[in-house]
């Protein structure tokens, strides 16, 4: 299990005086230096060449306009433990984002990220990147959260805001982030604009100021079997709206199973990704109204079914579990199509 390196150590309060309110810690994180980058030599050389004897652990996350393959990557945000990049896309263009390709693709380069999925599917689309080595920490809760004996209610997937206000893990309130979602619903292209106001910087900064302090608070909890499952999903989401034509083929593979969680020849479930597709006019069978159909889909099959919504595709179905849970859904899901189940 990793333990705290010493910049990310928490430091709680001393005690408190008689009768006083107990307030939430803060991690007492170094303040470190925000860097907007335009060209690559701005970043790190052990970013830019990952190496096998330089390994490293980074936040990551992308702000965009509609971010999806159809959107705009607008900033990538990565978090080392003596600074913030703030990888501009828009004014270092698409040679600025390729050079970070090497880097995001590197199993050396571990990438903490929170819900991964549209991020991935933004830079494969757009710039032919295929993520990969993640840590999601919206998969790392989950796990822990079962690890430790409570169920997740369905399609109950914690925020960004909600990790970092749970005490387990940060403890800290993120009221600028509902600002932020507010000025975006007000001006959806509020990340295009350039120079970044000093709100602008702040809002990339903290979506990834506290993740690698997040990271080795949840590898303290996670057990060995839990660190494979993380591993491998991650992988999964990562490619879950990356659909082409070779079945991921051209994709680095996926973790194997490590040879400690094989006892007497029995191993844990392999996990994998179905993309199903849905004839033009089914997709209101498959959901159901008020999602009543692909709701009690979910509550028979212990697998994740996503729907890409109004950011697609509109025409599929996206199954991720164990290979058993996978094959149910998709016989259920099929079903949902036929007029018979209508």
């Amino acid at each position: 299990m990793a333990s705290l390196p010493p910049p990310y150590q928490t430091h709680l309060p001393l005690s408190p005086d008689p009768g006083e309110k107990p307030l939430n810690y803060e991690p007492q994180l170094p303040l470190v230096p925000i860097h907007i980058v335009t060209r690559a030599s701005q970043l790190p050389a052990e970013f830019l060449e990952p190496s096998a004897e330089r390994q490293l652990v980074i936040g990551f996350d992308c702000e965009g306009v509609d971010l999806c393959r159809h959107g705009t990557l607008c900033i990538m945000q990565l978090a080392f433990p003596d600074a913030i990049y703030l990888v501009d896309a828009i004014q270092g263009g698409a040679m600025l984002i390729q050079a970070c390709k090497p880097a995001l693709e590197s199993s050396y380069i571990t990438k903490v990220i929170h819900d991964c999925k549209r991020d991935s599917e933004a830079l494969y689309f757009q710039f032919g990147i295929k993520l990969n080595n993640v840590v999601d920490t919206q998969i790392a809760y989950s796990l822990i959260e079962e690890q430790e004996g409570r169920k997740r209610l369905l399609d109950d997937y914690i925020s960004f805001v909600g990790l970092l206000a749970d005490p387990r893990y940060c403890g800290i309130s993120y009221l600028e982030k509902e600002e932020v979602r507010f000025l975006l619903r007000q001006d959806p292209n509020f990340w295009t604009y350039r120079p970044l106001s000093e709100q602008m910087v702040r809002a990339a900064a903290d979506d990834v100021r506290f993740l690698l302090y997040i990271y080795y608070k949840m590898m303290e909890k996670l057990n060995q079997q839990s660190l494979w499952y993380l591993a491998v999903r991650g992988a999964l989401y990562c490619r879950c709206f990356c659909i082409n034509d070779n079945n991921f083929a051209d994709w680095p593979p996926l973790p194997p199973i490590p040879d400690n969680l094989i006892v007497d020849g029995n191993a844990p479930e392999e996990e994998i990704l179905s993309v199903l597709d849905v004839p033009p006019g089914k997709m209101g069978r498959v959901i159901g109204r008020r999602g009543a159909s692909i709701l009690s889909i979910k509550e028979s099959c212990n697998a994740e079914i996503l729907i890409g919504g109004d950011k697609g595709p509109p025409d599929k179905v996206f199954i991720i579990g164990p290979v058993k849970q996978v094959r149910k859904a998709e016989a259920m899901l099929r079903g949902k199509m036929m007029d018979v189940y209508y």
